[in-house]
């Protein structure tokens, strides 16, 4: 989708939330999501979420603007879900322990503005069972693959992810066609599963966190990193801490956790930061990834 005719009018998005270009950056491409791509000539993003296509940039006079390829009402409605952390932003950052964590209270300040997204479920499932040995570059490639092959088209030549219902229709064979490799028969016996329990996934995402990290890795092609991607990007639940090679470094560095393994560190990062350990781990993920790339 382009800043065409097709495409709405900008529009202001009401949004009580300043972010700057690096957090919106960071928000929209930073590893939560992977149908977000940066339009150099209308100076904005174009994003992909459930049934909506849509561009946000940066407005004039602060917040965001937004263009819709189709119903502008509904897609206002959803990015306002989508993006529905913005409004609890302050409050959420202030219950975090950065008065006493100076690492914390940098990434903080590093990046205001940060949030973390509203995602639809099944396909923060979808993405993150893709995203296993996978930079965000190589992810974005399979999702746009999968949805060209096998999602419904949304808006002209523009496709939303398929459901888990039309993955369970979708042979091995065709799903290595989109570039998965192994993780082609975990998104096929993934969705198998899903298909023979309907309703499953949702009861899931509304149990306790340990209960429904448990049930997550019943999931072919889910691991603890994975589970706690869903839950924190699908199923908003905060208390989950993903530990990747970022997290491990960070840690490792900055908390003098070296050799530590994963479990132990996702286990101290709910016990240090607690309820709401996945928002401070989002932004030592980013502050991390940013220093790495100013150290190259």
């Amino acid at each position: 989708m382009s800043a065409d005719p097709q495409s709405s009018d900008w529009q202001r998005l009401e949004l009580v939330h300043q972010f700057t270009a690096a957090s919106l950056r960071e928000t929209l491409d930073g590893g939560q999501a992977f149908r977000w791509h940066w339009v150099p000539a209308a100076g904005a993003w174009r994003g992909i979420f459930g049934r909506h296509a849509v561009q946000v940039r940066l407005g004039a006079e602060g917040g965001l603007e937004f263009c819709a390829a189709s119903d502008t009402a509904a897609a206002r409605a959803a990015l306002g879900g989508y993006l529905g952390m913005a409004a609890e932003l302050g409050p959420l950052l202030d219950r975090l322990p950065h008065r006493s964590d100076p690492v914390l209270a940098a990434a903080l300040a590093a990046c205001p503005g940060l949030i973390l997204l509203r995602q639809p479920l099944g396909e923060t499932l979808l993405a993150f069972i893709c995203s296993s040995t996978k930079q965000i570059v190589q992810i974005k490639q399979i999702c746009e693959r999968l949805a060209t092959a096998c999602g419904e088209e949304i808006a002209p030549e523009v496709h939303a992810l398929p459901d888990w219902g039309r993955l369970a229709r979708t042979s091995e064979r065709e799903l290595r066609e989109c570039a998965l490799g192994f993780r082609a028969r975990y998104v096929r016996e993934t969705a198998e599963f899903l298909a023979a329990r309907p309703g499953w996934l949702e009861r899931v995402s509304t149990l306790p966190y340990a209960e429904a990290k448990t049930a997550l890795l019943e999931l072919p092609g889910v691991g603890a990193k994975v589970a706690d991607c869903v839950l924190l990007f699908g199923a908003q639940q905060l208390e989950a801490f993903p530990v990747d090679v970022w997290i491990l470094k960070t840690l490792a560095r900055r908390y003098g956790l070296p050799g530590w393994k994963p479990g132990q560190l996702a286990q101290f990062g709910r016990a240090h930061f607690g309820a709401l350990a996945g928002l401070a781990q989002q932004y030592l993920f980013a502050q991390e990834r940013r220093t790495a790339g100013r150290a190259g």
